[in-house]
């Protein structure tokens, strides 16, 4: 083919040769056919250059595939990897997938959940506050709580910012307002990302004995945990432990995506340290954000359940004590077992 391309290239300046011979003795009409056949001889040869070079791969990069390495003073065992071997596609997932996705989830379920609460309201103690206070969690664990909480409303704030800010604000405050968020939102991002994680572990650990499914947990789902207040549901108070099955399954899709989330996290975090190949901080980007959408539903969720549907629920968190009523309303089972062992704790 090269030697296809350099006959055309020598045969251009002898036509361009002969024509100009051949016009010495001719009329100016053979003169003017002379000089389109130049051109056109020339339009030919642009176009078949160009052909051959759309059709030809770059040889550099054809060696670079091949597995030829660069020379670089960075360390570590993939320095020397100049390109990327994944799709290419796959870099504006971010920005067009999970941007919009995550979004959504953030919004929407919070615009969801407020409507539900406008339209049921609430789910009241039916025997109301007896004002007999119960322990419920260990001051340890309400650290915990707050330990994780805290940074994890920061990470889902800022990792908006970060991700999906130019998508949610881009049109209205412009790049460089954009450009000024995501500038303060990584650093907050960073550090919250530490306590968050211990914090995660240390929950994870302590609380999974609360979290074993259980039988009566199916029937929990099946009457929406006793909190709707109208139709067959309203003041249906099914069984539940130290964990009711919602508690339960945001446990477990805390953790299993939990753990991502941190993984994925160190490898943003700590490159230096992990020394993480192209194709593998593609893919750590790629889980963190796609279990950050999955997380924050179920935290917003979370949230709203504790806080709103869930009468006299935030003040377990607050100071570790929950009302008699409640315990007996919905966490019936736990209530019974540590009454029977005496275990039970009041605050004095």
């Amino acid at each position: 083919m090269r030697s296809d391309k350099r006959l055309r290239l020598l045969c251009l300046p002898l036509m361009a040769l002969l024509l100009s011979v051949g016009a010495l003795a001719s009329t100016p009409e053979a003169e003017d056919q002379a000089g389109r056949a130049l051109m056109a001889a020339q339009a030919a040869e642009l176009q078949a250059a160009q052909a051959q070079a759309a059709n030809e791969p770059d040889p550099l990069w054809t060696q670079v595939r091949a597995g030829e390495s660069g020379r670089t003073t960075a360390q570590g065992p993939f320095v020397g990897q100049l390109i990327n071997a994944y799709d290419p596609a796959l870099v504006s997932t971010r920005s067009d997938t999970t941007a919009p996705v995550l979004t959504g989830a953030l919004f929407g379920v919070f615009v969801i959940f407020a409507l539900f609460v406008l339209v049921n309201g609430p789910s009241r103690l039916s025997a109301g506050f007896s004002n007999v206070m119960v322990k419920r969690w260990p001051k340890t664990d309400v650290f915990i709580h707050w330990l994780m909480a805290i940074p994890c409303l920061l990470l889902i704030i800022t990792g908006l910012m970060l991700l999906a800010g130019r998508y949610v604000f881009g049109a209205w405050l412009g790049p460089d307002a954009v450009a000024a968020m995501a500038a303060m939102a990584k650093p907050i991002h960073d550090y919250m990302a530490i306590p968050f994680a211990i914090g995660a572990i240390l929950a994870m650990l302590r609380w999974m004995k609360h979290n074993i499914p259980a039988g009566y947990d199916l029937k929990w789902f099946t009457t929406v945990g006793g909190y709707l207040n109208f139709g067959p549901f309203k003041d249906a108070h099914p069984d539940a432990g130290f964990s009711n099955a919602g508690e339960k399954l945001w446990f477990w899709c805390f953790t299993i995506f939990g753990l991502i989330i941190i993984g994925s996290g160190v490898v943003m975090l700590f490159p230096d340290l992990v020394q993480p190949t192209r194709s593998g901080s593609l893919l750590a980007i790629t889980l963190h954000g796609l279990s950050a959408i999955i997380l924050t539903g179920f935290t917003v969720v979370h949230i709203f359940m504790a806080t709103v549907m869930s009468e006299g629920g935030m003040e377990c968190m607050v100071s570790g004590y929950c009302d008699e009523n409640w315990a007996r309303q919905h966490h019936n089972v736990w209530y019974d077992e540590i009454k029977a062992e005496g275990s039970i704790e009041y605050r004095s």
